[in-house]
């Protein structure tokens, strides 16, 4: 049977009258959609269905990295070289440490020296790490010649002092630092990173707004780093490798290196010794496990394409053949986001910690121990799972069990003494104070990421415009597409799924004078679909074709939002979707799935560890969007025009820049010095101080700014629209950003394709200089 909607359109087209002059329930060539359900909610839910089963096989998909060589120790590290550099680029371990030396602290006039007993000393102590940056904790020095040199590390939120017995709060049959030392070995103690709030912020900032935020350190210093290229992850493994480089250095061929760590110390320690085949003992308690499920964990734990590669077993696999103890321990419990304090804004996080189920820690070892069966035989029990029992409650940290297994890996003969030879002296420091030292271990930290921030410009123009030829628009733009294929692949993240069959649904929403609009949806991916409004003309012509404007919606917006004069958000969008639509535009208003707060940020921490980001899929979906669009009698293919407000606005820059289909782009009310906004602690209305914790793109600042994805759209026509009250940004900054673009595009003789437009206005939609420009590069008449 012939659908009754395709005989009405034929009729029309046969009698040369307008063929929207009536309407269908459903447009020609689709069927009709039956949901009846929140499509938004329904989006979302289906790219998380996505990422849970990319996460769920992520374990298989991720050996097709790895080439492991296991017929000696030596070819084994070798095979296993290209891994540990790819590695330290997802930690963001990628600044060159500064040489090895190790300094007595003296705070406020105090002797260095702490405690001691008749075994060793108790020093303050700090070394040089990267420019600015120092490893800071405590040295414990035995007064004779050391067994072997070990780096311990305490949970984020126990201090260096704790660890030795200093000062109360961790059991003293846990405070393997100490018993170390009383077994013979010199011992350091860095301080972490810890997880209180007190410093995350700018006191100095004047502000009607809240300086300070509840963030933990951890996430303050997470999120600008991020952005950077860095981690804080890759900054604590630093300052463990700067001690192991001034132990080397000391020690030389009398080195015996191990390193020890619990909880966030245990994640730390076991990064370090992958990387480091100078440590020759590693253990690693209370971390160890399934990774699958990151997502959930802290957000300072979030690392880009760490799932894609490296779990835990594949991490500790680079350990191999060296000594690996796993201890199933206890670890710290964490439930939601941190409370704001009344001089805190809420912009934390949410995240949770929990001791790690004995049977998954297991199960996790038994993916290990598959590979280290594999090694010679002298060579296949250099890892330990302790306890062996999958069924076991986990011990303490630091138990008599692993410990002795761990000193066996590093000196042979170790054994862990059980109890202490004697208490510790009461002559400590009464200027001690830990919270000093984490403050300038925060400060630190952040002062290295602003001055990288500052410099950032140069490092993209390194990456990007320095490698380009720039004698003509056309070689400039040849010279750009690896740039694209780079920019989708590895910031954006390309899903690796063949997309499906558009099967295209629609029904018909608004039957305005001018128009009338369908919902339609489209298959992209198993559980991932595109849904939007299409806004078609009434006068439109048999056999003409039109062009079109994909109007993009912003931050917890509908597609209806941009186009009813009712909603809500008129003030912002104006309803120019269907203002384009009265001036004889064909209007496709998608629906982007940044809407539900917390249950689409997470989207981006599912997606994140698979090398994937919410625009992956926004990318995607955007392409079968063009793609369908290409096949409407009525569409010019060469005539689809994107313009986005807002978070449309940010994907106005990113979609345009590796959707080619489309002719020009439009970005209203985000045009930006975007990296500054999203790093910066300078700046109030940076995303440093708000709740939009899935902001940050690794590395994005120094690959991608705004001006360098302007450059991905060239040679196709690009413009700014700017309201100068627009808090999203200043008008100095986006300004000097659009310099770049504007430079560019007159140097190579295509400066009449780009503009900005100022006007008198906030985060809204301006629709005057944005509509002539449509009609000017659409080659679309003004009414």
């Amino acid at each position: 049977m012939i659908p009754s909607t395709f005989l009405t359109v034929s009729v029309l087209l046969l009698l040369g009258c307008p063929i929207w002059g009536q309407s269908a329930k459903t447009l020609p060539n689709t069927t009709s959609l039956q949901w009846k359900d929140d499509l938004s909610v329904r989006m979302v839910a289906g790219i998380d269905r996505f990422l849970m089963r990319g996460l769920e096989k992520s374990v298989q998909a991720r050996q097709r990295y790895w080439s492991r060589d296991f017929s000696s120790a030596e070819a084994y590290n070798k095979s296993l070289e290209r891994n540990r550099q790819r590695f330290k680029k997802v930690i963001g371990l990628v600044d060159e440490r500064l040489s090895a030396r190790m300094e007595y602290f003296h705070n406020h006039g105090n002797s260095p020296l702490l405690a001691e007993t008749d075994h060793y000393r108790i020093r303050q102590v700090r070394w040089p790490v990267l420019e600015g940056v120092f490893g800071e904790g405590l040295l414990l020095e035995p007064k004779k010649d050391p067994l072997g040199q070990i780096v311990t590390l305490s949970d984020a939120d126990y201090s260096a002092e704790q660890l030795v017995g200093l000062s109360p709060g961790i059991n003293p049959q846990s405070q393997f630092a100490r018993r170390m030392a009383e077994s013979g070995y010199l011992v350091i103690v860095p301080t972490l990173i810890n997880r209180s709030s007190r410093f995350s912020g700018n006191p100095d900032l004047h502000t009607d707004r809240l300086p300070m935020t509840n963030m933990p350190h951890r996430e303050w210093l997470y999120r600008m780093s991020y952005e950077m290229g860095r981690h804080l992850i890759g900054y604590e493994v630093q300052k463990v490798l700067g001690a192991v480089d001034w132990l080397q250095e000391e020690f030389g061929e009398k080195a015996r290196i191990g390193v020890a760590g619990h909880a966030e110390g245990g994640l730390i320690a076991l990064y370090s010794a992958a990387l480091d085949t100078r440590i020759s003992s590693c253990l690693v308690s209370g971390y160890f496990g399934p990774r699958e499920r990151v997502w959930e964990e802290p957000i300072y734990r979030n690392i880009w394409s760490l799932l894609h590669e490296f779990g835990d077993a594949e991490i500790a696999s680079m350990v191999l053949p060296r000594s690996l103890v796993i201890e199933h321990s206890a670890g710290p419990t964490l439930e939601g986001r941190p409370p704001a304090q009344s001089w805190q804004s809420n912009a934390a996080a949410p995240g949770r910690l929990a001791t790690a189920d004995g049977a998954a820690v297991k199960h996790e070892f038994e993916r290990l121990d598959k590979w280290q069966q594999q090694m010679p035989a002298d060579l296949k029990r250099s890892a330990r799972l302790i306890p062996s029992l999958p069924d076991a409650n986990p011990v303490g940290p630091g138990s008599t069990a692993a410990l002795n297994a761990f000193l066996a890996g590093l000196t042979r003969t170790g054994v862990i003494r059980t109890e202490s030879t004697r208490a510790l002296p009461q002559q400590v420091s009464t200027k001690l104070d830990p919270e000093v030292r984490q403050s300038r271990q925060v400060k630190e930290i952040e002062n290295h990421v602003q001055r990288t921030l500052r410099v950032a410009s140069v490092a993209r123009d390194r990456f990007l415009l320095e490698k380009l030829p720039y004698d003509s628009a056309d070689r400039f733009a040849k010279g750009i597409k690896p740039f694209r294929k780079y920019f989708w692949e590895e910031v954006i993240g390309k899903v690796d799924h063949t997309m499906l069959a558009a099967n295209p649904r629609s029904r018909l929403r608004y039957d305005r004078p001018r128009w009338v609009g369908y919902d339609v949806v489209l298959d992209v991916w198993p559980d991932v679909f595109s849904w939007g409004i299409l806004l078609l003309p009434k006068d439109l012509k048999p056999g003409e074709r039109r062009p079109v404007v994909v109007a993009q919606h912003g931050l917890e917006g509908l597609p209806k939002d941009v186009i009813e004069k009712e909603s809500r958000s008129f003030r912002a969008y104006q309803a120019f979707a269907a203002s384009l639509a009265d001036r004889g535009f064909i209007v496709f208003a998608p629906h982007n799935p940044y809407r539900g707060e917390d249950l689409f940020r997470v989207l981006q921490f599912k997606a994140n560890p698979l090398k994937l980001s919410l625009f992956s899929f926004i990318v995607g979906q955007h392409q079968q969007i063009v793609n369908w669009l290409k096949t409407l009698s009525y569409v010019d293919e060469d005539r689809i025009a994107f313009y986005g407000l807002s978070y449309g606005g940010k994907t106005a820059m990113r979609v345009p820049a590796i959707v080619e289909d489309y002719c020009l782009s439009i970005c209203s009310g985000d045009f930006n010095e975007w990296i500054w906004k999203n790093a910066t602690v300078d700046w109030r209305n940076s995303y440093m101080f708000t709740k939009e914790y899935e902001m940050p793109e690794f590395r994005l600042g120094i690959t991608f700014n705004y001006a360098e994805m302007a450059y991905l759209i060239f040679p196709r026509p690009f413009m700014v629209e700017r309201g100068h009250r627009d808090g999203v940004g200043l008008d100095e900054w986006v300004a000097h950003e659009y310099a770049k673009v504007r430079r560019v595009y007159n140097e190579l003789g295509e400066g009449d394709k780009t503009e900005i437009e100022f006007f008198n206005g906030n985060h809204e939609i301006n629709g005057k200089g944005a509509f002539d420009f449509l009609h000017r590069h659409l080659d679309w008449p003004q009414p």
